[in-house]
């Protein structure tokens, strides 16, 4: 099962949404709009755009983190879709059945 947006109203009285995953983690809360179908709008922009999009890592180099930064780690919410394991280096699927090919005919002399 995938997550969900939810549009909200909050309490400046402006439009917003969240990501929530299945079980209801709130992954991400969204800028203030100024009417619904604004949200909706940015919804539908980060639909298209989330799948398909990079990391950057902007993180200082090394694997220290600043002290003031040193906190307890948020918990990582469980993956919306069961993992699949590839295998071989390839997904397998059932294979595909077609039918035969059939001659079309078309009536034409």
């Amino acid at each position: 099962m995938a997550g969900k947006f939810e549009v909200f109203v909050d309490a400046e009285a402006q439009y917003r949404f969240r990501l929530t995953t299945p079980d209801g983690t709130e992954l991400a809360v969204s800028a203030p709009y100024r009417d619904k179908s604004a949200a909706v709008a940015a919804i539908e922009a980060v639909r298209e755009c989330a799948g398909m999009g990079l990391i950057s890592d902007l993180c200082p180099a090394g694997n220290s983190v600043p002290t003031s930064a040193a906190a307890t780690p948020a918990p990582v919410p469980a993956a919306c879709e069961p993992r699949r394991t590839p295998v071989d280096g390839f997904r397998k699927h059932a294979a595909v059945r077609r039918p035969a090919a059939v001659p079309h005919l078309s009536g034409v002399a």
